[in-house]
């Protein structure tokens, strides 16, 4: 699948081609035709946390769109030059203004349909008092028989929940990978 949104080459300004390069490649890309630049259009990483306080875990309910009003865990994209991990940390930081020792990487899940990996890690929560930020509304804990379910804004922090939570019941966290449809 080719994102179509590349019209004219970064390097060079030159409206760019859809052909298939010659460097051995065999798929569509936009090839500028005059300095020869390829412009690759990769996933973007979305990081964050699984927070959790004793059997309780940190949901978020969001302030911007998509799905203002809805409940997540608190994730965003990463940005250059930082890790996943310090990614997911500073997103936790950002949204919910909690303070988390970080864990172990918990679930990647693939969501080709729109070009994104979600990654997710677990974060001990070193206290319970929290400061939304601009992106949050509140910041809450839920035990699993208190997460609003239906108001849970994204597939992959569903799965990540039920996954969090099934592992909790069993005594042991896997790495769970998983394939959005």
């Amino acid at each position: 699948m080719y994102d179509r949104t590349v019209k004219h080459c970064r390097a060079c300004g030159t409206a760019v081609a859809l052909r298939v390069p010659d460097d051995g490649d065999t798929r569509e890309r936009a090839v500028c035709p005059a300095c020869g630049t390829v412009h690759y259009v990769n996933p973007l990483v979305v990081v964050g946390t699984v927070p959790y306080l004793g059997d309780r875990v940190l949901l978020c309910r969001r302030a911007i769109e998509p799905r203002r009003g809805k409940w997540t865990l608190p994730a965003g994209f990463m940005e250059l030059g930082e890790t996943m991990a310090q990614g997911a940390a500073r997103e936790t930081a950002e949204e919910a203004g909690a303070e988390v020792e970080m864990g172990a990487f918990f679930s990647a899940m693939s969501v080709p349909r729109v070009g994104q990996v979600h990654v997710f890690y677990l974060a001990r929560l070193l206290h319970d008092r929290f400061d939304p930020g601009t992106e949050s509304l509140e910041a809450r804990l839920f035990g699993e028989s208190e997460v609003p379910w239906s108001e849970i804004a994204f597939t992959t922090v569903r799965e990540t929940l039920r996954r969090y939570f099934d592992d909790r019941r069993r005594g042991a966290f896997a790495v769970h990978d998983v394939d959005i449809a």
